[in-house]
C-alpha cells in the first residue's frame, strides 16, 4: 500500500520548493501564485537502514524499498471553497490523499511575496482550515438533505445517520475540523463516503529559514500553540536547505552537508517518519535471493491481511506465516540457520505482524 500525502498551503509558503527537493518530478517554482496548476506527484523511496542489513545478509538480485507519494497541490487561497483560484479543482485533488502535509510559512523574507502581504502562520492556517471546512460543510449539507427524506419515513438507520451528520455539521459551523470528532464503527460509516477534507490526518510543516532550523522562531511558536488542541505534530524543515541537499547526488556529500548544519537527518526523512507515525504504519520485509522488499501495512494488522498486500491470493488462501526477527537474522546469518536454532516462528491467522518482521507466507488457492 503506497502512502500518499498531499502538500497543501497558501501560495508562496515553500510548497513547490519543498516538493522539488524531495521528488524527481520538478514542479516549477516561481514568485507568484498558481504556478503549479496541476498536482505534481513524486514517488519517493522510503529510507530504511534495515534493508541494507538484509541486503548484506541475503545478497539478493535487487532491493525494493517501500515508497511514499507526495502530491504537490497548487496553492489554495481565500474563497477556494467557492472556486476562487481554481479552488474546486485543487480541493478535489486533496480528497484523494491519505494525509495532508500543511506547509506553513514561518520565515521572513522581503524578496518572497506573501499572498496577503504579511507573514502570519496563525492567519495562514486559519484560511486553509476555513476553506476546507466550508467545502466539507457543502458535502455534509447535501447528504443531510438526502438522508432527511428517508429518516422522515421512520427508517431507524437513516435517523441515526442523520444524527451523526448533524453533529459533524455543528462541528464545522463552530469552525472546527471534522477530525475533532472521534467517530468509530457505524458512526464513522455515516461520513466515510464523503471523504471529508478536514477528517484527514494532518501534519503541520513549519518552513523556516536556515538560522531557525534548530531553535525555531516566533512564527513556529505561534503555530505550535495554535495546533496544541488538535494534538497534531509540527515538523520544522527548511525548504531552502532541502533544495540544496537534493542537488547533491553523492550520499557522502549529503552526509557532510548535513553535518555542516548540525543535522543528523534531512527534512525529508523527518517528514516520512512523521507521516508513518501519523497514519500508524509499519514495515515488514520479505527476503530471498531474487529480492529483498519492504512492505507497508497498518499497525495491528494480522498475518493474512499483511500477506494480501503482496497479492490478494496470499490472503484468500493463507495457511501460515514463517516469521524471523531481524536481530535473529543478523545473529544466525541465514534463514536455514535461524530455523535450525528455533528462531523461525510458525504463525497462524491471528498473528499480529510486528514492525521489522521478516516473513514468508504459505498459501493455497
Amino acid at each position: 500500500m503506497a502512502l500518499q500525502c498531499g502538500i497543501v498551503g497558501l501560495p508562496n509558503v515553500g510548497k513547490s520548493t519543498l516538493f522539488n527537493s524531495i521528488s524527481n518530478n520538478k514542479a516549477e517554482a516561481a514568485n507568484f501564485p498558481f504556478c503549479t496548476i496541476e498536482p505534481n506527484v513524486g514517488i519517493i523511496s522510503v529510507p530504511d537502514h534495515r534493508l541494507k542489513i538484509l541486503e548484506s545478509l541475503v545478497s539478493p538480485q535487487k532491493v525494493v524499498p517501500a515508497t511514499i507519494e507526495f502530491v504537490d497541490i497548487a496553492g489554495l487561497v481565500k474563497g477556494a471553497s467557492k472556486g476562487e483560484g481554481l479552488g474546486n479543482q485543487f480541493l478535489a485533488n486533496i480528497r484523494e490523499v491519505d494525509a495532508i502535509l500543511h506547509v506553513v510559512r514561518c520565515f521572513d523574507n522581503d524578496n518572497i511575496v506573501h499572498v496577503d502581504g504579511r507573514v502570519n502562520p496563525v492567519a495562514d492556517k486559519e484560511i486553509i482550515d476555513t476553506e476546507l471546512q466550508l467545502k466539507d460543510l457543502e458535502s455534509v449539507e447535501k447528504k443531510i438533505s438526502r438522508v432527511e427524506k428517508i429518516a422522515k419515513s421512520g427508517d431507524a438507520k437513516a435517523k441515526k445517520e442523520l444524527s451523526i451528520l448533524q453533529e459533524v455539521k455543528d462541528t464545522l459551523l463552530a469552525g472546527k475540523n471534522a477530525r475533532a470528532l472521534v467517530l468509530e464503527g457505524e458512526d464513522a460509516k455515516a461520513i466515510s463516503d464523503l471523504q471529508l477534507l478536514t477528517a484527514k490526518p494532518v501534519l503541520y510543516v513549519a518552513n523556516v529559514d536556515e538560522g531557525s532550523l534548530h531553535t525555531g522562531n516566533k512564527h513556529v511558536d505561534a503555530l505550535r500553540n495554535l495546533v496544541k488542541e488538535e494534538n497534531a505534530e509540527v515538523v520544522m524543515i527548511s525548504a531552502a536547505i532541502e533544495a540544496q541537499i537534493a542537488e547533491l547526488e553523492n550520499e557522502e556529500d549529503r552526509k557532510e552537508f548535513l553535518k555542516e548544519y548540525g543535522l543528523e537527518e534531512s527534512g525529508l526523512n523527518k517528514l516520512i517518519r512523521a507521516s508513518y507515525s501519523l497514519l500508524n504504519l509499519i514495515t515488514y520485509f520479505t527476503a530471498g535471493v531474487q529480492e529483498v522488499r519492504a512492505w507497508t501495512i497498518k499497525r495491528g494488522w494480522k498475518a493474512p491481511a499483511a500477506a494480501g498486500v503482496i497479492h490478494t491470493d496470499f490472503e484468500k488462501g493463507f495457511i501460515k506465516a514463517e516469521v524471523i526477527k531481524l536481530s535473529d537474522y543478523q545473529q544466525y546469518k541465514t534463514e536455514v540457520a535461524c530455523k535450525e536454532a528455533g528462531k523461525m516462528a510458525i504463525e497462524g491467522k491471528e498473528y499480529v505482524v510486528q514492525d521489522g518482521d521478516i516473513m514468508h507466507f504459505r498459501f493455497n488457492v
